[in-house]
């Protein structure tokens, strides 16, 4: 469903930049989603006698909606008024969905300032714009969660493709579904809270939600397993952070994201917070992070003032701060972040390999990400390896030890320029980890794929993380055939093959004397 009405929703938008239509229908979902889930909790009403009275009463009635975890759509901010309006000129389509958002967000204090609020813009084509809302109404968000699971994997699908015609831009809410969906399997995010201090459009989250629910057990209730997670996060772009407000509402995720869009290292709106798991994919070598003004910040430079040309070790100890004793992290870096000796960079990168926070490295292959062709790798951080328990699994004491694992070799292309992970290629590196960390799972090291080191093998590469100095090569096949017979076949034919091309070789000149051309 989300490719078909993408193509088609793409048709519409014309000449318009991708990076402004992406608000315009990714808004439009989501106002339908409001209506939808509206007019679903009117018709239970209406059909529960000891309730359908209570519609007569409009507290009552806003109770009934507003209790049962929807948001109150008035009646000017309906689908189907907007609907039946779509081609009027006096409002304008734009200034009825304008005025419709701002209804919205004066009844749910919740979504204030989230909503896009320019559909009424002289640049953008009313008559399209009347066009893709009737397209949108064809569609029937209906499921078993009252359309969010529909709904949610449109809006998904929406924001990947947008992702990809925006390029570079793109990156800055959306990490590749399959990176998302490898980090949430390798740290199991079971219980306890989930931060992500640069969120994006909030991927992270719906996938650690959608593991939970996965992960279950038959006996029980998918929402209250979901509850078992609280999740927090921080965005510093405002149009960023309100889809993922957008994103996490279709889906029914309470998420503290915090009061506002603000940047993270220079505003941290979630400050003391200890989290079990963090997700996170900063950006890449960010040069402009404003690093000389946090220079004094010992709290959270413990392991040495990350460079201001280079925000890597920034993030990677944000993330150390905000991790709970017995928490987990994983992290999406820029491979240089792995060797790079610059700016102290390879003192910090030592000094917190010293301290037994680096559990495991995952070099990854290229052309995951649609909108960087810089390779990247994946940092798993922790503060106590000596013992624990995920879900549960015994964990071993991995003190002074690191797991390195090289995937360059996995995934498969999905186009001319992209390439994906695919589930296959996710469990093998989860089960290889999970192997090494448990008590009971059997690792072996696997030569040119995993390797478990040591702290001093890791010194003697100068604190290098780079998969591949540990990993070795790939064990060549053992081949049955001894020397002798392989030479004696190979020779044989070659003799063979040096006959028939002598042969060839007369037939071809026979026919050149045939026209004349011979010697």
């Amino acid at each position: 469903m989300g490719k078909t009405l993408f193509a088609a929703a793409d048709k519409l938008r014309g000449n318009m930049d991708a990076a402004e239509y992406k608000h315009v229908a990714l808004g439009l979902i989501f106002l339908k989603y409001i209506s939808d889930r509206f007019d679903a909790r009117i018709s239970e009403v209406k059909a529960n006698p000891e309730e359908a009275f209570l519609l007569d009463d409009p507290d009552a009635s806003r109770d009934l909606i507003i209790g049962a975890g929807i948001f109150f759509a008035p009646e000017r901010a309906r689908w189907t008024f907007l609907k039946e309006n779509a081609t009027s000129t006096k409002p304008t389509i734009g200034e009825l969905i304008d005025q419709a958002m701002f209804a919205i967000e004066a009844e749910n204090p919740t979504l204030k300032g989230v909503l896009t609020k320019n559909y009424a813009r002289q640049e953008l084509d009313q008559t399209k714009l009347g066009e893709v809302l009737k397209l949108f109404s064809d569609i029937k968000f209906e499921d078993a969660h009252h359309g969010q699971d529909v709904l949610g994997r449109v809006y998904e699908y929406f924001l990947g493709e947008f992702a990809k015609l925006e390029g570079k831009r793109g990156g800055q809410y959306y990490t590749a579904g399959c990176v998302v969906k490898l980090l949430v399997a390798m740290l199991e995010p079971f219980r306890g809270r989930v931060y992500d201090p640069c969120c994006g459009s909030g991927g992270m989250f719906v996938q650690s939600e959608r593991f939970v629910e996965q992960h279950a057990g038959k006996h029980v209730d998918p929402k209250k397993a979901r509850d078992q997670i609280a999740v927090y996060g921080q965005e510093s772009n405002a149009t960023t952070w309100r889809l993922a407000k957008m994103n996490l509402a279709i889906r029914g995720i309470e998420a503290n994201l915090g009061s506002k869009w603000a940047d993270t290292f220079h505003e941290d709106l979630h400050k003391g917070l200890m989290a079990k798991y963090v997700l996170a994919n900063p950006p890449f070598n960010d040069s402009d992070w404003g690093g000389d003004k946090l220079k004094g910040d010992t709290e959270r430079w413990k392991y040495g003032v990350p460079p201001a040309g280079n925000a890597n070790f920034a993030w990677l100890q944000h993330i150390i701060y905000h991790l709970a004793p017995d928490g987990y992290a994983g992290v999406v870096l820029a491979n240089g972040s792995l060797s790079s000796q610059q700016s102290g960079e390879g003192d910090i990168r030592r000094k917190m390999i010293e301290a037994n926070l680096v559990d495991c490295v995952v070099s990854l292959p290229g052309q995951l990400f649609s909108t960087t062709q810089i390779p990247v790798c994946l940092w798993f951080l922790t503060r106590d390896k000596s013992n624990g328990l995920s879900r549960d699994k015994t964990l071993r004491d991995r003190t002074a030890e690191i797991l390195f694992i090289d995937a360059r070799g996995l995934g498969s292309m999905v186009s001319r320029t992209l390439k994906e992970l695919t589930d296959e290629d996710i469990a093998q590196v989860t089960e290889t980890y999970h192997a090494w960390r448990e008590k009971a799972g059997g690792y072996a090291d696997v030569p040119g794929f995993a390797k478990a080191a040591s702290i001093r093998e890791v010194a003697a590469q100068g604190f290098v993380l780079t998969p591949g100095r540990y990993v070795g090569t790939e064990a060549a096949e053992e081949d049955a055939e001894g020397f002798d017979a392989k030479m004696a076949r190979l020779t044989n034919a070659l003799r063979e093959q040096m006959v028939e091309g002598e042969s060839i070789d007369e037939r071809i000149r026979k026919a050149l004397v045939g026209v004349g051309h011979g010697w």
